[in-house]
């Protein structure tokens, strides 16, 4: 192997992720850190540590100039940008290879097009995927907007075509309403993004999030690695993720997987990538593709015995995939709980001194987390602090051994999500299987 020592651009559980994959593999590790994470665990384990700037990420994280500093000072011959921060900034990628320095990680080009909505929506289209009804591109007239909308049918949604976590979206139910949010969103999307961009979609009234793992050698193969429900969430943001869905048979699997291995096998896709769809009434709808690992990417790992990290590696390092789609076998199920520290039902951030922490174990627990009883929770950054994922053959299964994990699970001196999860696991809704991307919302406004 080429790879010999990775810098990991990133903190928390995923730099410690990455670390373990690297090390498995007789990789060396460079963490980079700031001020605020000199005592985070991918910190003290790594093989070289080098500190990157003040806790604030735009003078960190997001530091450009520092991270290739560090990994020409340390010797790195490979970055690995984790997910969130610098993961999808295709200029990042660029400025990464044009020093010598593999990128782990898809194409800048690739990452270039999926990052922008309205590109991205061309593109898949083109490749085959199915689309959610609306415009070809960007929208900035509102007669053209209007004759669109009219066409689809309301509600119609408009959204930021560069955008992301909910800003500059709006819901529109009439006619006379569209001229006003476009407006809205138009300018939400510019104080948020740079860009006033919008475009316009049919808006689907209760849909799932369904999303498609799939890997690609960059060469024009691609495999798939099977589909996770991530529709309980709140404010678009993902709470608890599991795999399979409890809605998509094994015939959907198989024929929705091979649209998307094809679609990325005819683009040249490199790596990890996943591509989400709101699925409703049998049907599915393209909305985006992250270029990167996911963070619930455990619970595919769970229910194909596949390293997903360590894939990313070979791959980048040239390597062909590991496996063929025909070696892909999907077993049980898997639940992936994101912990955060944070009022479990206010949700108000809760950073402080963990002052204990006992992780939950047995047969089919992990947990993936870079707490300690002594650590401090920075308050300047994403509040997951750990993610617990369990595995059952069974669904019933897999959500009894959660239970008892998830009371299993000590982490002292701060609020945690845990009693949320125990809460939602519960429900008997959730328990059925019988939830859309609108439910925990709802949910947690009867409580």
């Amino acid at each position: 192997m080429a790879i010999n020592r990775i810098l990991i651009a990133n903190r928390g559980e995923i730099a410690l992720r990455i670390h373990r994959a690297a090390r498995e593999m007789g990789i060396e590790t460079v963490a980079v850190h700031s001020t605020a994470d000199a005592d985070a665990m991918h910190v003290r384990l790594a093989d070289h540590a080098v500190c990157i700037g003040p806790p604030a990420a735009k003078d960190s994280y997001l530091n450009v100039a520092a991270i290739i500093s560090a990994a020409e000072i340390t010797g790195a011959d490979a970055i690995h940008p984790g997910y969130g921060f610098l993961s999808e900034n295709a200029r990042f990628a660029e400025i990464v290879e044009a020093h010598g320095i593999t990128w782990i990680g898809p194409k800048p080009e690739h990452i270039r097009t999926m990052g922008d909505k309205v590109e991205a929506k061309k593109t898949a289209g083109a490749l085959g995927l199915p689309l959610v009804p609306g415009s070809d591109g960007a929208v900035s007239d509102f007669d053209e907007a209007r004759a669109i909308a009219e066409k689809i049918g309301y509600p119609v949604i408009i959204k930021a075509a560069s955008g992301g976590g909910g800003r500059g979206m709006k819901v529109c139910n009439a006619p006379e309403e569209l001229e006003t949010l476009m407006q809205q969103a138009g300018s939400e999307a510019k104080a948020a993004f740079g860009d006033a961009t919008v475009y316009i979609e049919k808006y689907l009234g209760n849909p799932r999030h369904i999303e498609f793992q799939i890997f690609g050698d960059g060469k024009g193969n691609a495999i798939h690695l099977g589909e996770r429900d991530c529709s309980l969430q709140r404010r678009h943001q993902k709470v608890l993720e599991e795999a399979p869905s409890p809605v998509i048979t094994a015939q959907e699997r198989a024929r929705m997987g091979g649209i998307v291995s094809k679609a990325m096998a005819d683009m040249g896709y490199r790596g990890a990538g996943t591509i989400e769809f709101l699925w409703e009434n049998g049907e599915f709808y393209f909305i985006e593709m992250n270029t990167r690992l996911q963070v619930e990417h455990p619970v595919t790992e769970a229910i194909t015995g596949m390293d997903l990290v360590r894939e990313q590696i070979r791959v980048a390092d040239g390597q062909p995939l590991s496996v063929r789609q025909e070696d892909i076998e999907f077993r049980g199920h898997a639940i992936e709980c994101r912990i955060n520290a944070e009022d479990p039902f206010t949700f108000a951030p809760s950073p402080g001194l963990v002052e204990s922490f006992h992780a939950p174990g047995g047969l089919h627990v992990r947990v993936d987390s870079g707490l300690y009883a002594g650590y401090k929770i920075p308050p300047y950054y994403d509040s997951m602090v750990a993610k617990l994922i369990v595995y059952g053959r069974t669904r019933q299964g897999c959500i009894m051994r959660l239970k008892r994990a998830l009371e299993e699970m000590a982490i002292g001196g701060v609020k945690t999500s845990i009693p949320l999860h125990q809460a939602l696991l519960k429900d008997e809704e959730f328990q059925s299987g019988d939830y859309t991307i609108k439910w925990l919302e709802e949910w947690l406004a009867k409580r």
